[in-house]
């Protein structure tokens, strides 16, 4: 049946919410045999960009220009690099430095998060190198101490990186303790399950596929919903002055 206009995407000031039924595929420069999601960029206001790349068996991501984070949504992935030669299955994830000569290529058809930012150096810190891992193989902890909410560190807590990767994982009933008004902005994939998420004076349903940009000083908080735990992966920008 039609939808005769209706949906829970909304576009706003200092957020974005895209669902599934809104997604737009198109062609990328670097993205062969496939198509991308592409969920904000530049010209939303964001200082990153981040799609969902949907290839097929033999697709692949070529080197790109900015530093790329690469999460394995579906499917079997080879990341190839002069420094090494993986393979990735599903919540598997790589860091690629800026100009780095990596292929990332589809065993099978695959579906990615990618998030792709310029790199700001830091004086006297050298930049990272290619790193690979595998989120299952990773400690979670308990955010604030609840135990009800796990969060999992996908790249290193090191003033190298300029940005952070987690998931967060939330028990039925679990949420946030408050609401959160920071410097950081975000980027954030609802991986499992749903709940009800604020943003700024808004407060939306959200589930599995949804797509959340928060700008910096959004304020935000999330409870889980259901009978099954909600899941998500966020990006943040870190570790470098407001000021550059």
């Amino acid at each position: 049946m039609h939808s005769l206009g209706e949906t829970r995407s909304r576009n706003r000031r200092d957020h974005l919410l895209q669902t599934p039924d809104t997604f737009v595929r198109t062609s990328l420069p670097g993205v062969e045999r496939g198509i991308a999601v592409v969920h904000v960029s530049p010209g939303v206001g964001s200082g990153f960009t981040q799609y969902t790349a949907e290839l097929e068996s033999g697709g692949a991501i070529t080197a790109a220009s900015a530093q790329r984070f690469v999460y394995v949504l579906s499917g079997s992935i080879d990341v190839a690099a002069p420094t090494g030669f993986h393979t990735l299955e599903p919540g598997g994830y790589a860091y690629v430095p800026a100009e780095l000569d990596c292929r990332v290529t589809a065993r099978k058809e695959s579906r990615l998060a990618v998030i792709e930012k310029p790199y700001e150096p830091l004086a006297g810190v050298a930049a990272p190198a290619l790193l690979v891992g595998d989120e299952s193989a990773l400690a979670s902890t308990a955010l604030n101490g609840d135990e009800d909410l796990q969060v999992r560190n996908l790249l290193p807590d090191a003033p190298a990186f300029d940005f952070a990767v987690n998931t967060m994982t939330y028990q039925p009933g679990a949420s946030l303790s408050q609401v959160e008004i920071h410097i950081m902005e975000h980027g954030l994939l609802m991986l499992e399950g749903g709940g009800i998420y604020r943003l700024s004076d808004d407060w939306y349903p959200v589930k599995a596929g949804d797509f959340i940009w928060m700008a910096p000083y959004c304020p935000q908080w999330f409870g889980a919903l259901g009978k099954t735990p909600a899941k998500y992966l966020i990006y943040k920008d870190c570790n470098r002055h407001p000021l550059g």
